[in-house]
């Protein structure tokens, strides 16, 4: 599924003469990899950032330092800053950004594992969605991933 999704997103962009970045966390750099595993996905993929640690969501995606400590690197407003930030960032017509808990450990009450923040930005503007996830880590990183772009098709379409 994931590879029918990121070809479908390659091939509608590639048409369109659009083009797309990532911001991840989370996922840990596979959604970029389920992308660049697209023949032709060098046409409109710029690039990808894997921003494990807040320095780098600050420093090279423009997450701010309130939105951090208000509301922690795993939220709806860090996954919209970052989404932005790499569309920005790569200047690109797209871009998707992924946060969350992949566990097993690092979940809390608030916060538990499988909750994931995927946030798209578009040239129309940003949209985040929560979704409350279960199973291995890698089974929480796929469906993330899996999810990232199901949406993203929507949205190309959609454009």
């Amino acid at each position: 599924m994931i590879e029918e999704y990121a070809r479908k997103v390659v091939g509608t962009l590639t048409q369109r003469r659009q083009t797309l970045a990532t911001a991840e966390s989370c996922s840990g750099g596979r959604l970029a990899a389920a992308l660049t595993g697209i023949a032709g996905a060098s046409l409109v993929f710029n690039g990808g950032l894997v921003a494990y640690s807040n320095d780098v969501k600050q420093r090279l995606l423009g997450v701010s330092e309130a939105t951090l400590s208000e509301h922690g690197a795993v939220s709806r407003a860090t996954a919209l800053q970052m989404a932005t930030g790499a569309q920005q960032l790569f200047g690109v017509d797209f871009a998707v950004a992924t946060t969350g808990v992949a566990g097993p450990g690092g979940g809390t009450a608030a916060k538990p594992v499988g909750l994931v923040f995927v946030a798209w930005a578009t040239p129309k503007g940003v949209e985040v969605t929560q979704f409350s996830l279960s199973g291995s880590r890698g089974a929480i990183q796929d469906e993330s991933v899996r999810l990232a772009l199901k949406h993203l098709l929507e949205l190309v379409e959609a454009d």
